[in-house]
């Protein structure tokens, strides 16, 4: 008998959109406040900026709301007529194009728009379409745009490259005092690696609790419960909001509360989330009992290396172990370590479209480990945005081909 279909929400998400929606809120009105806004990749230098004072907005966070509403697929045409090829990152072109639309979802939250920046700054750890992203605004704005670029395909993090991304990182500064209209205060930099670094461990913790049988939660459930992780690392806010959820994973995980009732089959998923396809996937995979339990995507706002006592070179550190800018072989060994970690019976890899970066299956790696592991795998076809790129049909039919297969094993 198929599992009910409705979610088991948890209790603490109220309290995350608390928290979500002050983040939003101090946020807009930072500028009538006197405060600058500067722009910042996702994995980008955050805890620097938000040490100078920056109110800081991360632009993937918005394309995410863009691709969960369903609003981008009608918007990315607005940026591809403009000259933004309809291959690059739907993230930008979505938020191009909700920019020259002038429709946001935060409208919908009776807010303003995103806020202008003062300052933009990017991360090139991830791919080079978020410098592109950035200087367009750049241009637009006439405001100074910044930004470290990192080595791809790294295999090991040796010293000489977490050395150049630091000193990348330092570099900063000196424009950023001159934007900021203050000078960088060494302690309150410590101090605000010191609170990511608790966010990370708190975060980790969270989604390790999937590790137990039956998982208490789902990559479903955390691809929502990480908006503070990515927004509000190195402020306190997101560290009481983590110790809050965590707790209560503790306590599903002691009375055996199940995320997926009656949990048959573990998944892991490789890719980038489909935003506009979330809730019917996790209901898919709930009425097939199968729990997807772990993604390489929520993991990547775990920054171990960070250490307050050396905020320069341990932001390197952590920003150059991110799995995007990883070797192949170091990405092999990082996916072979989580399917044992969490237990899983196969693998899922979503083909992104327009994120080769963060797709992982268009070069052997599937069939790689699979040799190695034993454990079967399904390529899903789409987008994290654009919806013109799946096919829901298909996916549902390779979806339950492939629970059955586990089934049969």
């Amino acid at each position: 008998m198929p599992a009910p279909t409705e979610r088991k929400d948890l209790a603490a998400t109220k309290m995350m959109k608390e928290v979500m929606g002050k983040y939003y809120m101090d946020l807009m009105r930072g500028r009538e406040e006197g405060k600058k806004t500067a722009w910042c990749t996702s994995v980008g230098p955050a805890e620097l900026l938000r040490a100078m004072g920056f109110n800081v907005y991360f632009p993937e966070n918005h394309g995410a709301m863009l691709g969960a509403t369903r609003m981008a697929t009608d918007l990315i045409p607005l940026a591809n007529a403009r000259g933004f090829s309809p291959d690059i990152c739907s993230y930008l072109t979505s938020d191009i194009g909700s920019y020259l639309k002038g429709e946001s979802p935060f409208h919908k939250m009776k807010m303003p728009g995103p806020p202008k920046a003062d300052v933009l700054v990017y991360n090139t750890n991830q791919c080079r379409d978020v410098k592109d992203w950035f200087q367009f605004y750049a241009r637009e704005w006439n405001a100074p745009c910044l930004g470290i670029h990192t080595p791809r395909a790294i295999g090991e993090v040796e010293s000489p490259i977490v050395e150049d991304v630091a000193r990348q990182t330092e570099s900063l500064v000196k424009p950023l005092v001159e934007i900021a209209g203050t000078k960088l205060d060494p302690d309150r930099l410590g101090a605000t690696v010191e609170l990511s670094k608790r966010c990370t461990v708190l975060w980790k913790a969270v989604l390790d609790t999937a590790a137990s049988v039956p998982a208490p939660i789902t990559f479903f459930d955390g691809v929502i419960q990480m908006g503070p992780a990515v927004v509000l690392r190195g402020h306190p806010d997101a560290i009481a909001y983590y110790e809050v959820l965590l707790a209560e994973l503790k306590e599903r995980i002691a009375n055996g509360v199940a995320a997926v009732e009656g949990e048959r089959f573990r998944i892991y998923w490789e890719g980038m989330p489909i935003w506009g396809k979330l809730r019917d996937l996790a209901t898919q995979f709930a009425e097939l009992r199968t729990c997807v339990v772990a993604s390489t995507y929520c993991n990547s706002w775990v920054f171990e290396a960070l250490e307050p006592s050396d905020p320069f070179r341990s932001m390197a550190r952590a920003y150059c172990n991110l799995f995007i800018c990883r070797s192949e072989d170091a990405k092999e060994k990082h996916l072979e370590s989580m399917m044992a970690k969490f237990k899983v019976d196969g693998i899922l890899y979503h083909d992104s479209k327009t994120c080769p970066n963060n797709s992982n299956n268009r070069y052997q790696m599937p069939q790689r480990l699979h040799t190695k592991t034993g454990k079967p795998f399904l390529v899903v076809n789409g987008d994290l945005n654009d919806l013109r790129l799946y096919s829901e049909e298909q996916a549902r039919t390779n979806v339950e081909a492939f629970v059955e297969q586990l089934a049969g094993a």
